[in-house]
């Protein structure tokens, strides 16, 4: 128990620390409101439960092992956050128009689905390498050497993303009861231009990192 419970404290001091998933959440319930912001959460959830399906086989240790296919994956993932980081810089600068009758917060909802939210939560998540080599070298760690089978690293990678889905959901949830506020012009386009430029930057670290 208390293995489990050292498990519990370490991924809650990741999950709070902010990364790509999080400025993600946090862009895409600016875009979609609420229910983009939790479908954005439940992708990332999955895209974790993928990492730690492919812990438990053995198969991220392989990936982290080839440094072909561990950069393919790094440069794609880094591409992606510069990609939405673009995104949300033209937003800063270029806000698109909304029709007078309704309020930003609904022309920007229809902008991005909770289908297309929920594709970026994966896709921001399965695209940053350290997810990979963080999941091999954390797990492991808190199942002893007899136990640690492919049933019991998949148990810690699940809980880990449903705390990570949690924590994000939360997010969504005041950021969308804020929503009236945040989607003032001004302040809306400040904050597109801080989550372009924190995006950007991430996407750029993640590139250029070396492990």
């Amino acid at each position: 128990m208390s293995t489990f419970l050292a498990f519990l404290g370490v991924s809650a001091v990741v999950i709070v620390t902010p990364g790509p998933d999080t400025a993600v959440t946090i862009r895409n319930t600016l875009l979609g409101g609420r229910a983009a912001g939790l479908s954005t959460a439940l992708g990332v959830a999955v895209g974790q439960t993928i990492w730690a399906v492919a812990t438990s086989a053995g198969i991220v240790a392989l990936l982290v092992a080839s440094e072909p296919l561990f950069t393919a994956v790094k440069y794609a993932g880094a591409a992606f956050l510069v990609f939405l980081g673009l995104q949300a810089l033209r937003e800063a600068i270029r806000p698109s128009a909304w029709p007078a009758a309704e309020r930003p917060g609904r022309g920007q909802a229809r902008r991005l689905g909770r289908r297309a939210a929920f594709a970026q939560g994966v896709v921001s998540d399965l695209g940053n390498p350290k997810m990979a080599v963080f999941f091999a070298s954390l797990l492991p760690q808190f199942v002893p050497a007899e136990g640690a089978t492919f049933g019991a690293l998949l148990l810690l990678g699940i809980v880990f993303a449903v705390m990570t889905l949690l924590w994000l959901a939360l997010y969504a949830a005041a950021i969308a009861k804020a929503g009236d506020v945040l989607h003032r012009p001004t302040i809306r386009r400040s904050i597109e231009a801080v989550a372009g430029t924190v995006l950007v930057g991430l996407g750029i670290r993640i590139a250029a990192d070396q492990r």
